[in-house]
């Protein structure tokens, strides 16, 4: 490892590959740093995609790819749903160590250095200005400078932290999630399903995506305010033997995932936070796959565009918020107040909800489009859960 680079990306999720290939793709000197030995685990995600402009980050390969899916079905408390369709495949559920892999690797095609069991231990700042980062790799201790660093470590983002942009996520706006993958379960392996209601999940609701015609990921994140001295793992557990008791547990782990509004600044003097590190997570869907790559991208530009003007200041970097708020910022900011409305109804209240959205014959718009429309669009949803509520 050498001890100057231009840019040096923290984290090699999507955020961080993205952001590392975009900068080498312009002639930058990267590198890109992994604190676990092998990128992509542990895995903490459904694995979920849309299909809506993956191929703008990177090329299909079907080795990353487990199931497609062409609907998708939210089912009540009461047991009542909606069911949306797609002629054409909508989304994949996808194997995030091979698609994560591909990407790193694509950051390496680049021309990034690309260090496993490399973990940032602190920030370089000479006169509020990020010069660089302390770190351990492989068990020694190593100081490397850049011009820019870009914070894509995780919802636990110290980076953030390090620099003073983040502050300690409230109970509130962080769900606690367990998965398990279960096999020999039958299942629609095209369609996504949805279970929402406080009895089956505080504050949040079950997902199962295929992964595979008898295999699917089965999860539950509930909010941490909620939290009743039964673990999410506990209610799962109760719905999987519920539901599939001839189902059998390959796999379990868990996590968390930050649903709350978007940070003010997402940048400062040498630095800028991309995905999960700046908790561009959508609050309402808990998608976070797609932000990441646009976020990391636009990192990796800003970073480019910024170090060949010969300017990394507060100023300088301030155009990569001005893309954040005008992007993906909006759909984080109104699904904010929309995942606020919904946990705090009654499971009778969402019975409404569902009954009546049904009338509006909003099954009918395909799934892809509604996904487009409920993230990018003024949500006339809410309207209708306000109205009948």
């Amino acid at each position: 490892m050498k001890s100057d680079y231009d840019v040096i990306v923290v984290g090699a999720g999507p955020a961080g590959s993205v952001a590392a290939a975009t900068a080498a793709r312009q002639g930058l000197d990267v590198l890109l740093i992994e604190k676990r030995q092998e990128i992509g685990e542990p895995v903490r995600c459904a694995e979920g995609m849309i299909k809506s402009g993956l191929d703008r980050f990177v090329e299909y390969d079907p080795k990353w790819v487990c199931a497609r899916i062409n609907s998708g079905r939210i089912y009540a408390p009461n047991g009542k749903s909606l069911y949306f369709h797609q002629l054409d495949t909508a989304g994949y559920v996808i194997d995030r160590n091979v698609f994560d892999r591909s990407l790193a690797k694509a950051a390496a095609d680049e021309g990034s250095e690309v260090q496993v069991k490399t973990q940032a231990t602190g920030l370089i700042i000479e006169n509020g200005i990020v010069k660089g980062i302390n770190g351990i790799c492989m068990g020694r201790n190593f100081e490397a400078r850049a011009k820019v660093v870009i914070g894509a470590d995780g919802i636990e983002s110290k980076i953030g932290r390090w620099a003073g942009l983040l502050e300690p996520l409230r109970l509130k706006d962080v769900e606690s999630c367990a998965e398990f993958v279960v096999a020999g379960i039958d299942i629609d392996p095209e369609c996504l399903e949805f279970y929402i209601g406080n009895r089956i999940s505080p504050g949040g609701y079950v997902w199962i995506f295929p992964k595979g015609k008898n295999e699917a990921n089965i999860g539950l994140g509930m909010l941490a305010d909620r939290y009743n001295g039964i673990h999410p793992i506990d209610y799962l557990k109760k719905y999987v033997d519920s539901r599939f008791p001839e189902g059998r547990i390959i796999q379990s782990i868990s996590g968390a995932v930050p649903v709350c509004d978007l940070s003010y600044r997402l940048s400062t003097a040498g630095l800028m936070l991309a995905g999960d590190g700046g908790r561009l997570v959508d609050p309402l869907l808990g998608a976070g796959i797609m932000n990441a790559m646009v976020s990391g991208r636009l990192a990796g530009n800003i970073a480019a565009n910024a170090i060949k003007g010969g300017d990394v200041s507060a100023k300088a970097l301030e155009r990569y918020d001005m893309g954040i708020h005008s992007s993906i910022g909006k759909a984080i900011r109104r699904n904010y107040h929309v995942k606020e409305f919904i946990v705090n109804c009654s499971d009778w209240q969402i019975n409404l909800v569902i009954a009546a959205i049904k009338k509006l014959r909003v099954e009918d718009i395909p799934i892809s489009e509604l996904f487009i429309e409920v993230t990018t669009s003024g949500l006339p949803l809410l309207k209708v859960a306000r109205m009948v509520v």
